[in-house]
């Protein structure tokens, strides 16, 4: 097969060309033109709480599109069908989790940071904790892993070297981030996101006519392809590992992880915050028609691909008309910039207010609050660049799972602290802080393990990763019970945590969120019978 670089012309890099100026001068309008109230750093993190449910939602989504489902989610559909809808589909009783239940706590505790959060309600050891935790955890699974899969794809279309790739993007994504913040990113996520759904949908209709039409796809594919629950000895993704595995990661990256739950934490109002995650969970479900059925669709049209990593691309290069192409790849890269530059903001974020100022600078002033918070973007964006060209040095592991080997094994600490936290008042610090730094021990040493010291490839006698991560998860949670339960005097400790009075959801959004419950249990129907 020729390089998919082949395939382009100079009409498409004119239009990449011209798509990032926009882009760059709309962040320039909203950061430097569009006039502001103040420059407080409130502003700078989340908006001066500003945010409507339209561009939380938008931005939320935008967090979550990057390059995993671009590449990765294209692959393992041409090569084992809908299963890994899985990861967009079953997020939305996690995404009403954060609507109904943490949201509503959030947003009382008047907290820009989630840390600040957990140490409101366990005392300033946990928030220290948890703020490093944080800024380790966006550095590696958010910009490290996606600056890594983000220089694949446009050394992919563009031909470049990976290093100079990864520093294009995040070149652009950090001007977004140090010259506007989460405002600057919201602004334009509604304006990219939009020219993704568009170029991604037409993609898909594209191809789906290329092939005869909906029934011959549907008939062209395994029919496996079309089932989203797997049976239990299916080597990739067994139905009972999604089933408990994914859970816990569904808490920690949608009810827990900063760069997911930020743009709710900007929310104007806990209506908008909650019609904005209920929003993301209805965009979600376009996940499986924008990046999985494409690969399906090139399965049936390009059975013989070399490299399922190129399904996505090889579609829009021999689909598309030139100048489309372009625009595709245009909207790509600043999908990935949309990761890129939300994961900075929030690193900037915690580091700033839970770090530097809580632990080493009280009497900081809002000018050395932004100043700080800009070189910490600066340094982030450094660091995850080396760590990047380093992940390079990794070979023989699909895109895929190691992004969701990753989360799931960072994710159980992180569920159980915030479940049992907000959930069960008699959790206490000691225990708290246990399971943050003996649980992370714990989790992410037997991650090691799984990946590099003992593969699971070589040493069968591993369970798939997310039936591990669900094991790790009920050993901490027995832990956090046991800890606290012999912690009589932690028990007796008082803290400025009153978390009565919680506003309920309107009927607005129970509509809304019952609606769509309703409509995924449906999709969940269908694609399981085949």
């Amino acid at each position: 097969m020729e390089n998919i670089h082949d395939y382009l012309q100079t009409i498409d890099f004119v239009i990449v060309a011209v798509y990032l100026v926009v882009l760059i001068g709309i962040g320039y309008w909203v950061s430097f033109v569009k006039k502001r109230e103040n420059q407080e750093g409130e502003n700078l993190f989340l908006a001066g709480r500003s945010l409507k449910w339209y561009s939380i939602g938008l931005t939320m989504w935008g967090t979550n599109v990057g390059p995993s489902m671009l590449i990765a989610s294209a692959s393992i559909g041409y090569t084992t069908g809908v299963v890994a809808g899985n990861f967009g589909w079953y997020a939305f009783p996690f995404i009403f989790l954060l609507a109904v239940v943490f949201a509503p706590r959030y947003l009382k505790a008047d907290i820009q940071t989630l840390p600040e959060f957990m140490g409101k309600r366990f005392g300033h050891s946990t928030r220290n904790i948890l703020a490093w935790y944080t800024t380790i955890t966006i550095l590696v699974s958010w910009l490290s892993l996606t600056l890594f899969a983000g220089g694949i794809l446009v050394g992919q279309i563009l031909n470049m070297p990976l290093w100079s790739s990864v520093i294009v993007l995040v070149l652009i994504a950090a001007f977004f981030t140090i010259a506007g913040g989460l405002e600057a990113i919201a602004y334009t996520n509604v304006f990219q996101m939009i020219l993704l759904i568009v170029v991604s949908g037409a993609l898909t209709v594209v191809g789906v006519m290329k092939a005869g039409g909906p029934m011959e796809v549907f008939e062209g594919a395994p029919a496996s392809y079309w089932n989203l629950l797997l049976p239990m000895d299916d080597p990739n993704y067994p139905w009972l590992a999604i089933a408990l595995g994914y859970p816990v990661m569904g808490v920690w990256f949608w009810c827990t992880d900063q760069s997911m739950v930020q743009s709710v934490l900007g929310a104007k109002t806990l209506k908008q915050g909650q019609m904005g995650a209920n929003l993301t969970g209805w965009l979600k479900i376009f996940d499986v028609a924008l990046f999985i059925i494409p690969g399906i669709v090139c399965f049936i049209l390009f059975p013989d691909l070399d490299n399922p990593d190129e399904a996505y691309m090889t579609m829009v290069t021999r689909l598309f008309p030139a100048g489309m192409t372009g625009l595709v790849m245009a909207v790509l890269i600043a999908a990935l910039v949309s990761t890129i530059d939300s994961a900075l903001n929030s690193l900037s974020t915690v580091f700033t207010m839970d770090i530097y100022v809580k632990k080493y600078k009280p009497e900081a002033t809002q000018k050395d609050i932004i100043k700080i918070g800009r070189i910490v973007t600066i340094v982030g964006a450094s660091t995850a660049i080396v760590m990047t060209l380093a992940i390079d040095s990794i070979k023989g592991l699909n895109l895929f799972d190691v992004f969701q080997a990753v989360l799931g094994f960072i994710a159980p600490p992180m569920s159980v602290v915030f479940l049992t936290g907000v959930l069960w008042k008699k959790m206490t610090t000691k225990a708290a802080n246990f399971i943050l730094a003996g649980g992370t021990l714990i989790s992410v040493g037997t991650g090691i393990c799984y990946l590099w010291i003992w593969p699971a490839a070589e040493y069968p006698f591993w369970p798939h990763f997310l039936l591990l991560s669900f094991y790790i998860f009920v050993v901490l949670m027995i832990l956090a019970w046991i800890i606290s339960s012999f912690d009589k005097e932690g028990q007796k400790e008082e803290r400025d945590f009153d978390m009565s009075g919680i506003t309920k959801p309107d009927r607005q959004v129970w509509v809304l969120w019952v609606a769509l419950i309703i409509v995924m249990v449906g999709l969940y129907i269908l694609f399981n019978g085949h």
